[in-house]
């Protein structure tokens, strides 16, 4: 089903037209306490509840946990909006936030990412919420004995977490761009490579200890520059961000450098094998464009589908970057528009009902498995499946003269190219600190003019081909080195002329669709890396994360190989080490090679929306 935003209902239209709530306005409808809330290890965790002044009928209760601080602090102090969106502060809900333990004003200890035991000794994150809940059921007045929890980023995986032997009065979840494993896909890293400037620029501030409770916030790290290619490039290997920056400081980051394969410390804080029998509804949130935590988003959908099937559960994807559905319209990103406020729409239609529905009775909205948003031809699609069942399996084939196509090539060949760790190619045309916002959907026509990057292209395809699932990548290579990664970017390329919606110029635009690495030594397993046989063709296979993109008549495919993506992924020495203990001499180009034809059939396996 295709669901397009013009002729919208009065009713949304008001909603989507209503101010935001403002300072004065919550102060004059909610009441305000903060206590701390006892966990079952005898720790107190610091809460903020907001209730409201003159409810006409009990309340339920949202709540978000988060290590960022429940700011506004004081009994006095109130925020400018209560909820996920001004919607609900409007509706009246009694809103709960908290600090979880070992974070600004909570008492214990602070461990990342501490998903739960189901149902063993000690204490998690699973725990911790149904202690608090227990607790507001038993001590806050007015509410109507349900509990919602919602959260964006590190706040949605503990909201995921709290899916895991949920209390009974927990009716309702969103976690939006959760964190689910932070070494295959979230994050930190992509396929056991190192997302560099994300990990250093947020783990350098967050990551400091707390020596005692506190409302305050690290001054915050000054990298001098604001150019993080030469900022991570001049840095040199991993080692020297000790050396040079954090001294041995920041506990997670030596954690990070001490665990550089999938082993017992990264398991552990894997939350899918722990979303079983999930009981709550769940409504989970994603961005197309989410450079953090897209995996996660659809991850979680996955393993509720494959270990939880009896569970409500729905999948929500825009498109937006990281918490775009709250922090933006959603109406474009970077130079690329996507013809509405998508956000919105989706605070309207869908957040909104669900909690309504789950938590107060409202009538049922009706969702479907999956609503998402497809890009390039800028419409909301619904699906009674993620991905949906009609897909079909498509093969695209690497050929000659750096063809694209989807008949397979008669005769062998090769694209060559050398790589060079003290050159890496740039992830983004611009100057920027980290993770540029936009870098997802960005023009490549700066990569593709490298030497060290082999560019592939379709001829003008003769139809739309819309793409709706995950993107399989095989490649057949070889390398000089005894280590590679191999990059590949999937691009939508404009035809000349091409005039985007509002007026701006896009003729050549080469649009990333989706882009993923792998750290070749992990081609077979993240537990046990294995070198390359310099010279020996190899296959490497990995999935892209999935897309709803519709590559429309007259525009081109095109995939872009590389063995760098600088700062955004560290480098690597192309040579077989412990890349976060490398030293500068284990770094050395490298000739690297995709293979093509009937010998070594390198190809991406697409999955094709009739």
């Amino acid at each position: 089903m295709t669901v397009r935003f013009k002729g919208l209902p009065i009713l949304v239209l008001a909603a989507i037209q209503a101010p935001a709530q403002g300072v004065p306005w919550v102060r004059a409808h909610y009441a305000k306490q903060e206590v701390m809330i006892p966990m079952r290890d005898g720790v107190r965790l610091f809460t903020a509840i907001y209730t409201p002044r003159d409810a006409a009928a009990p309340c339920p209760v949202l709540l978000e946990r988060t290590p960022y601080g429940v700011a506004p602090y004081g009994r006095d102090a109130f925020p400018d909006q209560l909820g996920p969106s001004a919607l609900f502060g409007k509706e009246g809900f009694i809103f709960v936030y908290q600090d979880v333990r070992g974070r600004m004003m909570s008492e214990g200890t602070f461990t990342d990412l501490t998903p739960a035991r189901d149902g063993g000794p000690g204490v998690d994150e699973s725990t911790d919420t149904y202690d608090t809940v227990e607790w507001l059921l038993k001590n806050v007045r007015g509410h109507n004995g349900k509990v919602g929890q919602w959260g964006i980023s590190y706040p949605a995986f503990y909201a995921a977490a709290a899916l895991v032997n949920a209390h009974p009065a927990m009716k309702a979840v969103s976690p939006q761009a959760p964190i689910v494993d932070w070494f295959t896909g979230d994050d930190f890293h992509h396929n056991g490579a190192l997302w560099l400037p994300h990990l250093f620029n947020f783990i350098v501030n967050f990551g400091r200890p707390r020596p005692a409770p506190t409302t305050g916030r690290p001054v915050p790290f000054r990298h001098g520059t604001s150019d993080g290619y030469a900022f991570f490039l001049e840095m040199g290997p991993l080692p020297a961000a000790n050396e040079k920056y954090l001294k041995g400081g920041i506990p997670f980051w030596n954690d990070v450098m001490a665990h550089g394969t999938y082993d017992a410390f990264w398991q552990a804080r894997n939350l899918r094998p722990h979303l079983r029998d999930v009981h709550p509804a769940v409504l989970t949130v994603g961005g197309w464009y989410d450079a953090e935590n897209l995996y996660g988003s659809l991850q979680v959908h996955r393993a509720l589908d494959r270990q939880s099937p009896a569970t409500d559960h729905r999948l929500v994807v825009g498109p937006w970057f990281h918490g775009g559905w709250e922090r933006s319209t959603g109406e474009h990103l970077g130079d690329v528009r996507f013809g509405s406020a998508t956000s919105e729409f989706y605070q309207t239609r869908i957040e909104f009902p669900f909690f309504m529905h789950h938590l107060k009775g409202a009538p049922d909205p009706g969702l479907p498995a999956a609503y998402v948003f497809q890009t390039g031809t800028n419409q909301w699609r619904t699906f009674d499946a993620w991905p949906p069942r009609q897909v079909k399996a498509v093969d695209l084939w690497f050929g000659p003269k750096e063809t694209l196509a989807f008949a397979p090539p008669a005769q062998d060949g090769e694209a060559r190219w050398t790589s060079d760790p003290a050159h890496p190619v740039p992830y983004y045309n611009g100057v920027t600190i980290g993770m540029a916002q936009d870098y997802m959907t960005a023009d490549q026509r700066f990569a593709g003019r490298r030497p060290d990057v082999a560019v592939f292209r379709t001829p003008p395809l003769e139809q739309d081909v819309t793409l709706a699932g995950p993107i399989r990548a095989d490649l057949w290579v070889t390398t000089t080195g005894t280590d590679a990664d191999w990059v590949v970017k999937v691009i939508d390329v404009y035809p000349d002329g091409y005039t985007q919606e509002g007026g701006a110029a896009m003729g050549g635009y080469e649009q990333l669709v989706r882009g993923e690495a792998m750290r070749g030594k992990f081609r077979d397993s993240f537990e046990k890396p294995e070198p390359f046989v310099p010279g020996k063709p190899t296959e490497v296979a990995f999935s892209l994360n999935d897309v709803c993109h519709t590559f429309a008549k007259g525009h081109r495919i095109m995939v872009q190989i590389q063995s760098s993506w600088f700062p955004l992924m560290d480098r690597n020495p192309q040579v077989f080490v412990d890349i976060y203990h490398a030293k500068p001499t284990d770094f050395r180009p490298a000739e690297q090679r995709l293979l093509t034809g009937p010998g070594h059939p390198s190809h991406l396996g697409l999955p094709v929306l009739p």
